[in-house]
């Protein structure tokens, strides 16, 4: 399992890279979520690793679920 904290701020940066952080469940700075380690995930962290930070934890439960509003 890998938990992923959004370490710098979305102001600025490349639509890209601001929709793999929304699809990583990320929104605020600051913010954290756990997901499995798979080649997919692993593939987004390395599209916006100067933005996030990634650490290894033991088996829990993953909470990358993202809930969306409508977005019109």
């Amino acid at each position: 399992m890998l938990k992923i904290t959004l370490n710098k701020g979305l102001i600025g940066k490349k639509e890209t890279q601001k929709k793999v952080i929304r699809s990583l469940g990320l929104g605020k700075y600051g913010s954290s979520v756990v997901h499995a380690d798979s080649p997919t995930i692993r593939g987004m962290i390395n599209k916006v690793s100067h933005l996030v930070s990634v650490t290894e934890v033991a088996d829990s439960t993953p909470t990358g679920k993202i809930t969306r509003k409508n977005n019109k």
